[in-house]
């Protein structure tokens, strides 16, 4: 049973709803305020349904008028008419809209029919394949089968022995009384008298004769054209090997950072004891602003690239005539050649295959069946569609504003607790360090607590950061209940009136079931204000698998039913990927959370915000 079909403009507008049009009881758990959000607003609109509670929902778009149509059914029904009734409101209503008009009344009638129409069609295709399914096949004796294969079997005997000597008369007159069923009788022990009039040997009702005979099967042909296909492929692969050219390995050079002297001085060892407590030098607190609070300015950059990208896009199709239309209706067979090419510019730019082919879709969904002007070529608009997409992924829905939070934790009495995880190596307890230095440019007093107790070393590295910063650690040593040694720390920063507590992690592999275990615990307990995902930015489909089991572990692993998931992500090692930015998209699109900090060096004032235009002309450039 159909629960209920809504259509509503792009802009939010709802012009007609079954429920309100025929009187039935509002839908429980707004699902489809859950498909928008979840969805249409998160560019997936190229899925073919979405599930919610026990709702499963359809739908289609108008993209000339802007319409969208949604269907709600009981998911346990598996309603087959869906589809069609669809596409039957979706002609209908484009027939009678009006952008004036608000009250669509009279089309209750015309859904009441169409929805009868669509029941009807789909119980006669279910009629129909239960008939066909029933309907016995024809039966074939086994006897009529022998005759026919000895039939067949025996024109072609009489069709080799008619060219043969006289002297093979007898011989052969007595080869064609012995077929009977298709085979020899006797074939095992009898013999031929003479192999050069050898006859073609029948087995199971196929002949083995020349490629002549009508349907025959040449078995000798098909052996020599494979020792054939065999000596070519040897010839060619020994061909390569002759031709590889010779590669020198070069060494490797240096790198020098961008406006960064290259002999800066990266060793700041302190002399102390072994425990750190002796301080003699502070670098750390005079390396400078933190690149957080400097705002980045591309305009001019970004002026120049689209310059430059006009001569390539004309490029994606063969002659300026199939990419310029006037007023015609854009079909998908339209946008493909234009997709493809953005499909595979984005994977160059290390965007994971799934997220990139998902993204080609959506934005195929939202251009199908819309009108061009005159001299508008499909691959600008394409590629207008694809960055307005981008935009709106990596654009956060909420405040990012940590330090407008820290200050409200700060007014309840309480410090605001940040947990970094992630996997192994992916630098979380360095950049755990370059937060806690930004957060100290805001006049913030920090806490690190050391909740790493599984890698060894990992506690003196933070008490290393702690010391050069100048901000008190948490520490209990190592084989200790993560999850306990945080909760005392967030008491012991209560108690000295700290404002915010870092607390790092052990990296641990998303399939690892007790360490994820152990984090899931670690969240429950203390309930943070913000879990960061610590990830790279080199890797490419890597992370949509990182991120979704991490999601799904906290998720499957929570003790209570609205379980904290990952809230925003850190990514690391960003000076180092040159353009290849695509794993901010694939992280941000796979778990819905805004980039909130990227590291981009080595020094403690190398974190940033994420530049989102920046990002997206990267992306398409």
């Amino acid at each position: 049973m159909l629960e209920e079909l809504l259509i509503f403009t792009r802009g939010g507008l709802i012009l007609w709803s079954s429920c309100r049009a025929l009187g039935a009881a509002a839908l429980k758990g707004s699902p489809i305020d859950a498909l928008i959000r979840s969805c249409l607003l998160e560019e997936r609109s190229a899925d073919a349904s979405f599930s919610q509670d026990n709702y499963a929902l359809k739908w289609t778009f108008h993209n000339d008028l802007g319409l969208v149509f949604v269907a709600v059914y009981q998911k346990i029904l598996h309603l087959l008419y869906v589809d069609d009734l669809l596409a039957a409101v979706r002609k209908e209503f484009s027939q009678i809209y009006d952008p004036k008009r608000t009250n669509y009344d009279d089309f209750t009638d015309i859904f009441r029919q169409l929805h009868l129409e669509a029941e009807a069609r789909a119980e006669e295709m279910k009629k129909s394949k239960q008939a066909i399914s029933s309907r016995p096949l024809p039966a074939v004796s086994h006897r009529a089968g022998q005759k026919a294969r000895g039939a067949a079997a025996g024109g072609a005997m009489k069709k080799g022995a008619s060219g043969k000597d006289d002297s093979d008369g007898d011989s052969s007159g007595k080869e064609h009384h012995a077929l009977a069923n298709g085979t020899f009788k006797g074939h095992e022990n009898a013999a031929p008298k003479d192999t050069s009039h050898a006859r073609p040997v029948v087995v199971k009702g196929k002949e083995n004769g020349g490629p002549k005979d009508n349907g025959a099967f040449d078995v000798t042909k098909l052996q020599r054209l494979r020792k054939n296909d065999r000596k070519n492929t040897g010839a060619d692969n020994a061909t390569k090997k002759l031709t590889k050219p010779d590669t020198k390995k070069k060494g490797k050079q240096d790198r020098v950072w961008d406006d960064k002297p290259s002999n800066k001085k990266l060793d700041f060892t302190d002399p102390a004891d072994e425990r750190g407590d002796e301080v003699t030098e502070h670098v750390a607190l005079n390396q400078g602003e933190s690149m957080m609070d400097k705002d980045e300015n591309l305009s001019s950059d970004s002026e120049e690239e689209e310059v430059e990208d006009g001569p390539k896009k004309k490029g994606w199709f063969s002659s300026m005539f199939q990419s310029i239309a006037g007023n015609n209706v854009l079909e998908k067979s339209d946008l493909q050649p234009a997709l493809k090419a953005l499909k595979d510019r984005l994977m160059t730019k290390n965007v994971a295959e799934e997220i990139a082919e998902k993204l080609c879709e959506s934005v195929a969904a939202s251009l199908e069946g819309k009108k061009l002007g005159s001299f508008t070529r499909i691959s600008s608009t394409v590629q207008t569609a694809m960055e307005e997409a981008l935009l709106r992924i990596l654009t956060p829905r909420r405040s990012i504003d940590i330090l407008r939070d820290v200050h409200a934790a700060k007014e309840r009495g309480r410090p605001y607790v940040i947990v970094f995880v992630g996997v192994n190596g992916v630098g979380k307890s360095t950049n755990l360090a370059k937060v806690a230095y930004w957060l100290l440019q805001h006049n913030l007093s920090v806490t690190l607590a050391a909740c790493d107790t599984f890698r060894s070393g990992a506690v003196e590295q933070l008490r290393t950061h702690a010391r050069r910063l100048q901000i008190p650690i948490f520490e209990k040593g190592y084989e200790k209940d993560p999850a306990v040694v945080a909760r005392e720390a967030i008491q012991e920063a209560s108690r000295n009136k700290s404002d915010v507590v870092l607390v790092d992690t052990a990296g641990r592999m998303q399939d690892n079931e007790p360490l994820m275990r152990a984090l899931s615990k670690l969240i429950n307990l203390n309930s943070p204000d913000l879990v960061l995902f610590v990830g790279e930015a080199l890797v490419g489909n890597d992370a949509v698998d990182q991120l979704t089991k991490f999601n799904q572990k906290l998720a499957d692993l929570s003790a209570v039913p609205t379980a904290r998931l990952i809230d925003g992500i850190l990514l690391t090692k960003f000076d180092t990927i040159d353009d290849k930015v695509g794993a901010a998209l694939s992280m941000v699109y796979i778990s819905g959370a805004p980039v909130m900090f990227v590291g981009c060096g080595q020094s403690y004032t190398d974190l940033k915000k994420l530049n989102v235009k920046s990002i997206v002309k990267t992306l398409l450039k």
